[in-house]
């Protein structure tokens, strides 16, 4: 059986740069400590889900200044690997991962780190789905998805895509039908972007008490 990469894309949670639309009600520094945890926490869960190797993919390059000395850096368990996100928009940029592991003959499940609820299990379910489909997909409730999973390639998936629209979810559904691709489906998670969405944060975590 193939082994599975999981690739995590992630912005360098520098304050300013991330989580922008929390930055009204948290403030820049307060915003960019919760893109660190949620990163640390992501890289947690996708290494203890043990299905192949991790790969965090970052813009800017992990040789920038925006890495160097970030707390973030120190806070990723060494045995995940580096890697930078190609120039493009979101769909040139899941492309170039999903081509990378396919010709590694790899599975490959691109997640985000926008989803504290996204869990070791769910990763798991969703790299086991792929033995019998086509992609595994996880989505949000805003109309996206936090995981896909894929075995090939399939070029409609990420081109001329109305990304960060409450379509996405739907329009990659029915592209895969279109294809004749047989597709795992997970339940519906929480991604982290609005003042709202802080609900959806682990019990523990203190920025939840900020809605």
């Amino acid at each position: 059986m193939n082994p599975t990469r999981i690739v995590i894309m992630a912005k360098a949670p520098v304050p300013g740069f991330c989580k922008t639309r929390l930055i009204p009600y948290l403030g820049a520094d307060k915003a960019a400590h919760l893109a660190r945890k949620m990163l640390s926490h992501t890289c947690r869960e996708a290494l203890h889900a043990d299905v192949g190797p991790v790969e965090l993919c970052v813009t800017p390059p992990p040789n920038s200044e925006s890495w160097k000395n970030n707390p973030a850096s120190e806070a990723v368990p060494q045995s995940v690997q580096w890697s930078a996100q190609c120039e493009g928009d979101l769909g040139q940029r899941l492309a170039d991962i999903c081509q990378r592991a396919i010709q590694q003959k790899e599975h490959c499940l691109m997640i985000g780190t926008d989803c504290p609820e996204l869990r070791a299990s769910h990763l798991q379910q969703a790299s086991a789905a792929l033995v019998h489909h086509d992609a595994s997909l996880i989505p949000v409730d805003d109309g996206g998805y936090i995981l896909l999973g894929v075995k090939r390639f399939l070029p409609s998936l990420f081109a001329n895509m109305a990304w960060s629209t409450a379509d996405v979810y739907a329009l990659t559904v029915e592209r895969m039908q279109a294809a004749h691709w047989r597709v795992w489906e997970g339940d519906i998670l929480h991604d982290i972007d609005r003042a709202q969405d802080l609900r959806w944060l682990p019990q523990n975590w203190p920025e939840r008490e900020l809605i």
